[in-house]
């Protein structure tokens, strides 16, 4: 049986062809207004890990 995570907000990386994946929260996805297979960019603040919308 599953443990649940006491904070919905965390999530454990697993690996998937040869990189790290996390999954999003669906809250966090539908706030964003973000949808399946939008591309976004990543970049890093010290030690934290920034998502945002990729532009051209």
């Amino acid at each position: 049986m599953r443990r649940k995570i006491q904070n919905k907000n965390t999530r454990k990386l697993y690996k998937k062809s040869g990189s790290y994946a996390v999954t999003i929260p669906m809250e966090m996805i539908q706030k964003l207004k973000l949808r399946e297979g939008q591309k976004v960019e990543f970049s890093l603040e010290g030690k934290k890990i920034i998502i945002k919308d990729w532009k051209k």
